[in-house]
């Protein structure tokens, strides 16, 4: 077991789609754990394996002290809608009202490889779909209004963890020049 970094918005990999799971071997056992003990560490109520740099499709929950993994998942929503105040660990003290359906059912598997379904209403719901939304690459703040948006992506600006040199996007040039070369 292995804690690991939390991944604040701006990292390239919350916005990438995750590839499916392919091998349900002993190193996705693991990463089912380091995700667990992660998300019980920071504490949260979910978390993504995007969120600690891994791009496969894999999340952990911790929801009225129930744990559960899923790997693979797919959705299928209710109609009905609440909105309500959503936060994550990738943005750390921020907090908005989301639009999430209250009930959500998902299929997927667990860490053997076994097909199994999972479904929630209220905060279950609202996690489930939190965290495969990480898995399409989609973060909350995507499903704001435009007015509560602009309102985040002031305060996500504003705040210590994003403006400190480990959270900002570095990019590296290289120092080969490709001109001429077909790439």
């Amino acid at each position: 077991m292995s804690l690991h970094e939390i991944r604040h918005f701006g990292d390239p990999v919350l916005f990438t789609p995750a590839s499916l799971v392919v091998d349900f071997d002993k190193e996705l056992r693991k990463l089912v754990t380091d995700l667990t003990q992660t998300m019980l560490e920071a504490p949260g109520a979910g978390l993504a394996a995007p969120q600690i740099g891994v791009s496969l499709r894999v999340f952990v929950w911790n929801v009225d002290d129930v744990l559960g993994h899923l790997v693979n998942p797919s959705l299928d929503l209710g109609s009905d809608i609440e909105i309500d105040d959503e936060g994550c660990l990738s943005f750390p003290n921020l907090s908005y009202p989301t639009p999430r359906s209250i009930r959500a059912v998902a299929r997927g598997f667990n860490m053997f490889g076994e097909p199994i379904e999972i479904e929630g209403t209220e905060l279950l719901a609202r996690a489930l779909q939190h965290e495969t939304d990480h898995l399409d690459g989609v973060l909350f703040i995507d499903r704001l209004t435009p007015e509560d948006r602009k309102l985040a992506m002031r305060e996500i600006r504003e705040s210590e963890w994003f403006n400190t040199s480990e959270s900002r996007i570095k990019i590296k040039e290289s120092p080969h020049s490709i001109f001429g070369r077909i790439s």
